[in-house]
């Protein structure tokens, strides 16, 4: 079921990272750019909740559908982050945890999958809490100015980033530490 709308819903993840990173391109003013982008990260972070809705209520799920879902989310924060980076508004060393995490969780899925133990890095409750911060995180940095005059969001944005990156490392830990007996049984 690669175009069900659940699946549309998570390519159109995909489809939107040129569209978030060509905003800073733009010949507009900053603020434009930022509320643009901010707007545009915020919409298609929604689809991720909107695309597994979706797929249970239509009864689309799929095999691909779950493979693709992450893989659109993960692209999708790292896109952003690069882009907070190039703007200095992210520190690279959050960048880096964040990116190795998922590049080191998306592996340690991919082996546990293989030796058939993949229910031992099953998601978990920290790994959503992680995903909810940094979605948050991401739109205040994007937006980089006063909201409704008031909150500060590249502070608020950072310390939440930072807090993400906590988050990261712990989630990380917490599966590490639940594929360990599987990997043990499998090195020996």
């Amino acid at each position: 079921m690669f175009f069900n709308l659940p699946t549309l819903l998570t390519w159109a993840r995909i489809v939107a990272i040129p569209l978030i990173v060509g905003v800073f391109y733009l010949q507009l003013d900053a603020p434009t750019r930022n509320l643009i982008a901010t707007t545009l990260f915020v919409v298609f972070a929604l689809t991720d909740w909107a695309d597994g809705w979706l797929a249970r209520k239509l009864n689309q799920t799929s095999a691909f559908g779950a493979f693709l879902d992450p893989v659109a989310d993960k692209f999708l924060v790292c896109a952003a982050l690069l882009v907070l980076v190039h703007l200095d508004r992210a520190d690279v060393f959050v960048a880096l945890i964040i990116i190795g995490r998922e590049i080191a969780i998306s592996a340690l899925r991919e082996w546990m999958a293989q030796i058939g133990a993949a229910r031992s890095v099953a998601v978990h409750m920290l790994g959503k809490v992680k995903t909810t911060v940094q979605m948050v995180a991401i739109p205040f940095l994007l937006y980089d100015g006063a909201l409704f005059g008031v909150i500060d969001t590249r502070l608020w944005g950072t310390v939440l980033i930072w807090i993400s990156a906590v988050l990261t490392v712990w989630s990380m830990v917490y599966y590490l530490r639940k594929a360990l007996p599987e990997i043990r049984a499998k090195v020996r």
